[in-house]
Order: C-alpha cells, then sequence, then structure tokens
C-alpha cells in the first residue's frame, strides 16, 4: 500500500469522487429499501469497506433498522452501534454460512485482491453470503486511471508505470522510493473490462456508469 495516503474523497462532501459515488448510492439504496421492506432490518457485510464511505448516506442511514460488517485484512476503527468490524479476507471466507447478511456490498475492491482465481474466489464469496449484492469496479476503457489520476496510465507497460511511481508524486501516494515498492503498487491493480466482470458474477445486471460517454466504471447487481 502506499506510504502516504492523500485525503479520503469521502470526507469532503463537494468534491467529484464524493459526488460520484452518492449517485451510484442510490443502486445500493433500492436494494436496502426491498431488504427493509421484507424483513424490517437489513444486515450489510461490506467487503473491504470503510466506515467513512457511508459518509455518502450517513442522512439515509440514520434511524433505520441497519448493521453494516466491515471486513478488512486489519481491523477498521468503527464507532456507533450501526457498524461493526471484522478481519478476513476477501477471498477466505469459508468460515462464514451461506446467507450470513441481508446484503453483500463492495466499492472499489475486486480489482486489488489478485490474479484472476483471487478474483474468482472473491465473487464466489460475495454471491453465496447474501440474497443481494453491490460490486462496483472502475472500468479497464476509461482513459483515467482512477487509482493513480493519470490518463492512460493502466494501459502501459509494468516497466514503464513502476518508473513512472519512481519519478513522480501520482495517484494517492508520493513518489515511491523503491523499485519493490512501485513494483507491488503497479502490481495491486487489475482493472476488468466488461466481460470478465460478467463473468465474476454471472447471476447479477451488470451496470454501467458513464462520464461523457465513456464507461467509468462497472458494478454487479443482483436484486
Amino acid at each position: 500500500m502506499p506510504s502516504v495516503v492523500l485525503d479520503s474523497p469521502y470526507k469532503d462532501s463537494k468534491s467529484l469522487p464524493f459526488r460520484f459515488r452518492q449517485k451510484r448510492f442510490a443502486m445500493v439504496q433500492s436494494l436496502i429499501d426491498a431488504v427493509l421492506k421484507e424483513r424490517g432490518a437489513c444486515t450489510i457485510l461490506d467487503v473491504g469497506g470503510e466506515a467513512v464511505y457511508w459518509n455518502i448516506a450517513k442522512d439515509y442511514l440514520a434511524g433505520r433498522n441497519i448493521h453494516i460488517t466491515l471486513l478488512n485484512r486489519t481491523l477498521e476503527d468503527v464507532s456507533g452501534s450501526q457498524f461493526s468490524a471484522q478481519v478476513g479476507d476477501a477471498t477466505k471466507l469459508d468460515h462464514l454460512p451461506d446467507n450470513s447478511f441481508d446484503l453483500v456490498h463492495s466499492n472499489s475492491v475486486i480489482e486489488h485482491v489478485g490474479n484472476w482465481e483471487a478474483m474468482m474466489a472473491m465473487a464466489g464469496h460475495v454471491r453465496r453470503l447474501a440474497p443481494r449484492y453491490y460490486v462496483q469496479t472502475p472500468n479497464f476503457w476509461f482513459p483515467i486511471e482512477p487509482h493513480m489520476r493519470a490518463p492512460l496510465f493502466h494501459w502501459l507497460p509494468e516497466q514503464l508505470r513502476y518508473r513512472i511511481l519512481m519519478r513522480f508524486d501520482i495517484g494517492f501516494a508520493k513518489r515511491r522510493g523503491t523499485v519493490d515498492h512501485a513494483m507491488r503498487d503497479v502490481q495491486s491493480i487489475a482493472l476488468l473490462d466488461r466481460r470478465q466482470f460478467a463473468t465474476l458474477f454471472p447471476d447479477a445486471r451488470i451496470e454501467t456508469e458513464r462520464v461523457l460517454g465513456m464507461p467509468k466504471s462497472l458494478m454487479a447487481i443482483r436484486d
């Protein structure tokens, strides 16, 4: 992971990333509303999620019988009765029984879990752990790489990408000081196209978020 992290986009309600996420949350809200209508309560597993992400929906969450479990490799700091945290690996969740939750949510995580086999493992757990799910990932064919915030970066060979990270402050961190650090950051991201994403989630509908007509991100939704 980068050693010097920039401010989270979830903290600035006027930022463009915040507004994009807030607009996408309307799809998540419709899933939660359906569960609340059926059961009167909703339990959510947020795979790789952070409590700060849910700032985009704090007014909606207030007063509703919703509980969100944040699952990460390290324990997420949470407060309030609506959140709890677990330590776990998104690709190794066999300890959790089928349909343990009402909804599984994951935002910009699956592109970080590793190779195709790891992505398939995570997708399999998402699909079995709840009747409904929402998974979002950036689209490979959008020309601006969202993690590095650089045009065309993800379309370059690895040998160029790691050298760029070592020469410039780019993305969510300062200039990487070693080849090892740069390569780890380069290989920690594997963006997907629509066909790959649909293969991971064959029982979902795939929605595309567009900016100026270009496919910015993909969402797999099972409702």
